[in-house]
């Protein structure tokens, strides 16, 4: 028999976990309005399909763009002949100033740092092959995203050790969760590299505070590590706070152009502001001569094509579109959470209170039969074989407490998010909990919202994150 290497033979890509499970059951009866009316609804996809009409509507307004086209000749041969790795100067530039608008033009990005990469998931790998060897270990909070299993360790051979975030203080980090990961790694002798967070973060749908950026900071600058700042979600900010960025708090902290600059890396792609995964335009900016030098050269097993630098390019360039695109974006994502919240509110389910993201952090812990990963795990499948509804369990982002889903909003119609509403309350309502719910939660929650204008009101085992501290 034809050996195989340990990739082939592991389950070290976490194909297994529930995440990817659920995506598994939905492909097989995907609902559809007209022809699978009673299939299962993609609850547990982050797209953001809200805006493709916006950017559709740039699209017939500039068919040069699209038809690859400059001053209206054909530019195909030239695209489609190879293209340095480096990425156009063109495109490079747009991303850049893009970047720089969604973080209210406080900062800038050089476009000479940074690389281009086939979407985040490329940029976070290579940046593991860049920081960490094998066996080294990245700390990261608790819950994260399922697939950063897989991006992060499985070609690379890196460790990740948990942030352990709890809901007491909404899920934010502290000194004390840091120093006991750190400590954790060095009792299983892994060598800790850094620290990765994705702002705003996925599955919470909150925004990092300035304290939480600041504590990071100042945690990798003590421990002489690095960070690396997800944020692929920065424009899909929707509340009154504005987005902050861990550029925003070198520049504060006066660590431009120092040593501890060169050890933060920020990942971003248009997959989630533009709602444009299937382009797979991903980016790392670095600090790091060396860093970006490596990377570049990576980057050659993962280019984003000249036909879409070019397409791009020239839609990012155009500063009217992108300010109107940000400001609608903001504003649909709002209006559809608030829907969201809504639908399950009337089912008598809560949330974390959220300002960002393609979803909410869903709290259902009041309909596990036991506080365990066991009920919590039977709950997941009641919802998606029975109500058909596909939704992430927090037990498959690391969550340390039973009960947390994460519930996507951004990939579904108006429609479709209705019927899964209904569903579910359908479903709370028929067990022996939502019977006792129904009236007297629903009722004291209306009474609640009549008396507390100006805040969110959930159930009493809700804890709002703590306010920014500047």
């Amino acid at each position: 028999m034809k050996q195989l290497s340990t990739k082939v033979t592991s389950n070290g890509h976490g194909q297994d976990s529930s995440y990817f499970l659920g995506w598994e059951e939905y492909e097989k009866n995907p609902y559809d309005e007209i022809t699978n009316p009673t299939g299962m609804i993609q609850m547990g996809l982050a797209e953001n399909q809200l805006c493709f009409d916006l950017i559709e509507s740039w699209l017939a307004k500039n068919p040069d763009a699209a038809s690859l086209k400059r001053n209206g000749q054909s530019i195909f041969r030239e695209l489609a002949l190879f293209q340095d790795y480096h990425g156009m100067p063109e495109f490079k530039k747009a991303m850049a100033e893009f970047m720089e608008e969604i973080r209210g033009n406080r900062v800038t990005f050089d476009p000479k740092k940074i690389v281009l990469a086939a979407g985040s998931t490329s940029a976070n790998e290579t940046l593991m092959f860049c920081l960490a060897e094998p066996g080294d270990a990245f700390l990261l909070p608790t819950p994260y995203y399922p697939g950063f299993d897989r991006d992060l360790k499985w070609r690379t051979g890196a460790e990740i050790v948990p942030i352990h975030c709890s809901s007491s203080n909404g899920f934010q980090i502290t000194e004390t969760a840091l120093n006991q990961a750190y400590q954790q790694a060095q009792k299983l002798d892994l060598k800790v590299k850094g620290v990765l967070v994705t702002n705003p973060s996925n599955p919470l749908g909150t925004a990092l505070t300035r304290r939480e950026l600041n504590l990071l900071v100042d945690f990798i600058t003590s421990k002489n590590i690095h960070l690396i700042s997800d944020e692929i979600y920065s424009g899909t900010m929707f509340g009154f706070e504005q987005f902050i960025s861990v550029m925003d708090v070198l520049k504060d902290k006066k660590l431009e152009n120092t040593e501890v600059s060169k050890r933060v890396h920020v990942v971003y792609s248009l997959s989630k502001d533009l709602g444009l995964p299937g382009f797979r335009v991903g980016a790392i900016y670095s600090n790091d001569e060396m860093i970006v030098s490596a990377a570049t050269k990576m980057s050659s097993f993962g280019l984003v094509s000249s036909q879409t630098q070019y397409l791009l390019s020239a839609l990012l360039s155009d500063k009217k579109f992108t300010s109107q695109y940000l400001e609608e974006n903001q504003k649909r994502l709002k209006s559809r959470q608030r829907r969201l919240v809504s639908g399950l509110e009337s089912a008598g389910i809560t949330t974390l209170r959220s300002n960002a993201g393609l979803f909410c952090w869903v709290d259902m812990r009041h309909l596990l039969d036991t506080n365990t990963f066991e009920a919590e795990l039977d709950l997941w499948k009641k919802i998606v074989y029975n109500v058909k509804l596909n939704i992430s369990p927090g037990s498959s982002c690391h969550c340390t407490e039973p009960g947390w889903f994460r519930v996507c909003f951004a990939n579904l119609s108006e429609e479709a998010l209705d019927l899964a509403l209904k569903r579910l309350k359908t479903f709370v309502e028929s067990t022996d909990c939502g019977r006792m719910i129904s009236r007297s939660s629903h009722e004291r929650l209306k009474s609640l919202r009549k008396k507390t204008v100006s805040n969110w009101v959930f159930r009493v085992s809700w804890t709002d994150r703590v306010p920014d501290e500047r």
